[in-house]
């Protein structure tokens, strides 16, 4: 009897893979990308259908938190004419003009805004000469 010798995976001829006749990829690897191709145009349109309408009304309120009650704050409303508020993280010093010259109906002169240790953000708002901090302030109930 003739002995059978044992193939080891040398000595195995080896299986091409299927190509793309286009591509010149393995179809495995075209499929793959395919598939990620079509999971990502379907999330697209499922952000797209998830998009809230743009309000048309305009709220102050929602860059502005609050007033910042301090003696510092009730000091620079008397003295220097700048209001103090507590505002939105992600307010830019141009939103928080819109929002006290909307909300208020004055003229800011200018804003200054620092980050506190309690990782909120607050804006010395200076007002025109010609408008009263301390009118804004009492309409508020802060003196």
């Amino acid at each position: 009897m003739p002995e059978k010798k044992a193939k080891s995976k040398m000595e195995k001829p080896k299986r091409e893979a299927k190509k793309d006749k286009e591509l010149g990829k393995p179809i495995k690897e075209v499929k793959k990308k395919e598939k990620i191709a079509r999971e990502t145009a379907e999330k697209k349109t499922e952000i797209k259908k998830e998009a809230k309408p743009i309000e048309s009304e305009f709220n102050p309120w929602d860059i502005l938190r609050y007033p910042h009650l301090a003696e510092k704050s009730m000091n620079m409303v008397e003295i220097e004419n700048k209001l103090v508020f507590i505002v939105d993280r992600r307010a830019k010093k141009d939103d928080i003009i819109e929002a006290v010259e909307r909300g208020f109906n004055v003229v800011v002169d200018s804003v200054n805004t620092e980050i506190t240790r309690k990782n909120q953000k607050k804006a010395y708002i200076k007002l025109a000469p010609q408008y009263s901090a301390s009118d804004i302030a009492s309409r508020l109930g802060m003196i």
